[in-house]
């Protein structure tokens, strides 16, 4: 875009403006018309800053609706008659205005973290802005949705907006699916972050423009509109993305059955002899003869390819030929136990059976220069092919109707979920214009909205995403009222992810630099609060994996938030594709369903993150110096900022990997808190303790495992390693077993290192795994004291919450390999010894005792300070 920055010098004190509360707002009249610049302690932490004229409005459908404000802690001072000073505990905002006005955000006594660069801050530029701050070299920066690796985004560039970047480079291609502008600087002593609610095309230089007059800087520029930009700071990423889900939504409820294997493939769905359907029944067949649990299918768009020529892609039709009864195969899935994901696009094409009807009723956009519907080339049926089309106007009653009763038909039908596909918007002007008459583009838009500005480039192509996002969810809740949405969305905005509760990183490509840079952008994506996140396993395009690669991949997979294999290999048939398939090398089918089975043993820690996230928008896939913050070397090791090799999954597994052929170690730090830290313990052979804040060498033999190191003092608490129902599912059309056993996994310190003293606490959650919200949820809690011979251990559960089916039967705890130590109740009673397991762990059975001592029992669990406590009897 051509650059037309004008930056104005004079601005005056609106005098309302002390009326207003903790707030600034000053004019310029400099460039003949009003600039109206304002900022507003919004609340502890947070603060809003405006930018905006006759001819650059605000962002008329911001993705985060403005927040309550609660700003009487504030403390307003004027050092002088050009600046205005805000306080709150020991966070301190500055605005000054003696040329133009320049914004500071900081912890008293201290340099700020956010600042303003001097003469040239806030900008006028073209139909759009430009916001320059100053830039601090060495720190680090992540967020921004979805960038390629590495995680840290220093001294880059980034195109704030989202494509289909079929066949990424991971460490290279921009722009990717998603269109989030949060910028997060992270810091020993603090963080900040910065957000624009525009879905309008951007642009984000993170310290990579230089210019010996200006110094180093950051600028984020946008296409069109005003800004409108919060920032909010805290100590820890934990506080500023708490204080960033409280400004645009917490997670969303994510059903237990999506932490299981998602199968999928294009090449079933496309097949006519045999027909698809009936591939896809020897697809579930295989599953049960090779004993490998499958939780769901993703069902890619080729149900929907017209059967006649030309052979196009029609979203919500289903091919007869290759599904003869649609519901009927449903049916057959569901009685499987396998849940069902319908591929859905949000473009008709020409030949679409509904494609004249919707031009006519207008669900699509307008170009001005001809006044007609605009025509844009669509993908249709193979790789790289394309046909005349239109993207459906969300914004329009007719398309965002046509979209939402048919989402409501496919659920009926049987379809459980949608996958909101290809939905990046790639229109080829921001000229074309939208109708702005569908309730929910009101209901989204701020009341001073211009109406009659309505091109796409002002209003941002991304918010026909997330209102894609909106019509599939509510049309399910509606079809559906008693079990939660499930939308899986590629593209993404910030608001879009009120509606989808899940997301991956699109179509990458089968490599070793694939699979280590997917680390780095899962933990940008759930900085930026796409948590339920991860990749399609062993790369969606691409030659096939060698063997060792599969393993590698699956074996990392099943400790992400999201866990699938789906893959379009164009290589052979660019129409039909190849598939990854668990069983594709007979000779390592045996490592890979050991990891799959593993990731069915982890879901009720898993799911247990992501209930968590719900509540605290804590991401359940961590960077490995989250809660580390005083540890140096998570803040000078570039290795660790890059975030590609190693991370967290909750806050008792370390989670490392090895990401070349033929290696046999891996290289991982184990972060410290402080000197009193425990250190980790090695689950895997050769099991061995391992000190925090070191460098370690892991032994990880391709066929036997990647590094997953246990912090000393933390839980996992697992489950049956095949498919339980959840117990909120009361269909259960195939009969799966209750989910009614429960252990923790347990993890003291060595016999020489135990104390008899530090006691170590665990709190994960559970609910019914499939209600909508609000969902009634158990806090469940393991806390232990290890001495030298033994390890006494207590169980807590909330009273009056949801009680999961397990709790009666009790709880095992199992031991680290080669723990020679007993388990007994912290309340002195004996427990119930249990065989070991396959790998030779010690477990014991906390079971339930008959009322006894005067407490009063809860199903064998007596009431303590509010809580269940387990009290075991002997042998």
């Amino acid at each position: 875009m051509p650059q037309k920055e004008l930056v104005l010098y004079r601005y005056e004190l609106n005098p309302s403006s002390k009326a207003e509360g903790a707030s600034v707002r000053l004019t310029s009249t400099e460039s003949g018309k009003p600039v109206i610049f304002s900022f507003q302690a919004v609340k502890p932490g947070l603060f809003r800053t405006t930018f905006s004229s006759a001819d650059h409005p605000l962002p008329p459908f911001p993705s985060a609706h403005k927040p309550t404000t609660d700003n009487s802690a504030f403390v307003v001072s004027e050092p002088d008659k050009d600046s205005r000073t805000f306080q709150c505990d020991n966070v301190e905002a500055k605005v000054q205005w003696k040329n133009e006005p320049i914004v500071s955000v900081g912890f008293s006594g201290e340099k700020p973290l956010h600042e303003d660069l001097p003469l040239r801050s806030y900008a006028l530029d073209g139909p759009g802005v430009a916001h320059y701050t100053k830039y601090a070299r060495g720190d680090l920066h992540v967020g921004l949705g979805e960038k390629s690796a590495p995680m840290d985004l220093s001294n880059r560039h980034f195109t704030l907006t989202a494509t289909d970047c079929f066949g990424y480079d991971v460490l290279r291609s921009d722009p990717m699916y998603k269109h989030i502008p949060l910028l997060i600087r992270a810091t020993p002593n603090g963080v900040v972050a910065t957000f624009s609610t525009s879905h309008a095309r951007g642009y984000y230089s993170v310290g990579s423009e230089m210019d010996g007059m200006w110094g180093y800087f950051k600028v984020y520029r946008q296409d069109f509109g005003g800004l409108e930009e919060y920032t909010m700071i805290g100590r820890t990423l934990q506080e500023v993305i708490t204080l960033y889900a409280g400004l645009i939504g917490y997670p969303l409820l994510v059903p237990r059955w999506a932490f299981g294997y998602l199968g999928g493939g294009m090449r079933y769905s496309m097949l006519d002899e045999p027909r698809a359907s009936e591939a896809l029944i020897d697809f579930a067949d295989k599953l049960k003869k090779y004993d490998i649990p499958c939780s769901g299918f993703q069902m890619s768009s080729g149900y929907t390819v017209a059967e006649q020529e030309p052979k196009t892609r029609n979203v919500f039709t289903w091919n007869k030929h290759r599904f003869p009864d649609p519901k009927g195969f449903c049916d057959e899935y569901h009685k499987r136990g396998i849940r069902l994901i319908a591929n859905i696009k949000p473009y008709i094409l020409a030949n679409h059976p509904a494609y004249e009807g919707l031009k006519k009723d207008g669900a699509f956009f307008t170009d001005p220069r001809t006044g007609e519907t605009g025509i844009a080339r669509l993908w249709s049926a193979g790789g790289g092919t394309s046909g005349e089309g239109g993207h459906i106007d969300f914004t329009s009653t007719a398309g965002y109707d046509f979209w939402y009763n048919n989402v409501r038909k496919l659920r009926l039908e049987g379809m459980d979920c949608m996958w909101n596909d290809n939905n990046e918007y790639l229109l080829p002007s921001d000229n074309w214009q939208i109708a702005l008459n569908s309730q929910a583009a009101h209901e989204g838009a701020i009341p001073e909205a211009d109406q009659k500005r309505n091109n796409v480039g002002f209003w941002g192509r991304a918010m026909h995403t997330e209102l894609m996002g909106k019509a599939s969810h509510d049309a399910l809740l509606e079809a559906v009222p008693h079990e939660r949405p499930f939308v899986l969305t590629r593209s993404a905005t910030a608001g879009t992810m009120r509606y989808a509760c899940s997301s991956w990183s699109g179509d990458n490509v089968t490599s070793w630099d694939g699979m280590r840079g997917a680390n780095a952008l899962s933990l940008n994506a759930g900085m930026s609060l796409l948590q339920c996140y991860g990749h399609d396993i062993g790369g969606f395009e691409g030659p096939q994996p060698s063997p060792e690669l599969l393993v590698r991949w699956v074996q990392l997979g099943c400790h992400s938030p999201r866990f699938a294999i789906n893959c379009y290999k164009t290589g052979n048939d660019s129409l039909i594709g190849d598939v990854i398939e668990p069983w594709m090398y007979p000779e390592t089918l045996p490592e890979v369903r050991k990891a799959i089975m593993r990731r069915y043993e982890m879901i009720p820690y898993i799911y247990g993150l992501m209930l968590l996230s719900t509540r605290t928008a804590l991401p359940p896939q961590r960077w490995t110096g989250w809660g580390y913050e005083s540890d140096p070397e998570v803040w000078t090791s570039k290795l660790i900022k890059d975030g590609e090799t190693q991370y967290w999954l909750g806050d008792t597994l370390l989670i490392g990997g090895v990401y070349e052929p033929g290696v046999r170690d891996a290289k991982v730090y184990l972060p410290r808190k402080s000197t009193e830290d425990a250190g980790f313990l090695n689950t895997n052979a050769p099991y061995q303790y391992l000190s925090a804040g070191r460098w370690h060498t892991i032994s990880s033999p391709w066929r036997d495992s990647i590094p997953v190191l246990a912090r000393v003092g933390g839980a996992v608490p697992v489950g049956l390693n095949r498919q339980v129902v959840a117990p909120g599912d009361k269909a259960n059309e195939a009969s799966l077993p209750a989910d009614d056993w429960r252990g923790v996994e347990i993890f003291p310190p060595p016999e020489e290192m135990s104390d008899s003293k530090t006691w170590y606490s665990n709190t994960w959650l559970e609910d019914d795994g499939i209600s909508p919200p609000p969902a009634k949820i158990a806090g469940l809690t393991v806390s232990y004291v290890a001495s030298p011979k033994e390890v006494a251990v207590k169980f807590q559960q909330d009273v009056g919450a949801f009680e999961p089916p397990w709790v009666e039967k009790g709880l095992t705890v199992v031991l680290p390999v080669g723990d020679s130590r007993s388990v007994a109740s912290a309340g002195g009673a004996t427990v119930e010894p249990r065989r070991p397991d396959e790998q030779g762990r010690r477990r014991y059975h906390l079971v339930v005792q008959p009322e006894a001592n005067g407490h009063a029992e809860v199903n064998g669990y007596a009431k303590v300070n509010g809580h269940a406590s387990v009290r075991a009897h002997g042998k």
